[in-house]
């Protein structure tokens, strides 16, 4: 499996319980935070709950 470099561009105020705790499950703490993270479906599932406050970068091994 691959790596994916997952970045916090917008902030969390005004959210959903619900997606900071996607964000957090990401290991995202605050806004420009970066975590690189295994390509796995669950990680796929949490980025797509927050895709709108999140950018995501594929890393090539």
């Amino acid at each position: 499996m691959g790596r994916l470099k997952v970045s916090l561009v917008r902030g969390l105020i005004g959210q959903t319980k619900r997606q900071r705790d996607s964000v957090r499950g990401l290991g995202l703490k605050r806004r420009h935070d970066s975590v690189v993270v295994q390509d796995t479906p669950s990680a796929r599932g949490l980025i797509g709950k927050v895709s709108h406050l999140v950018t995501v970068e594929k890393i090539e091994d």
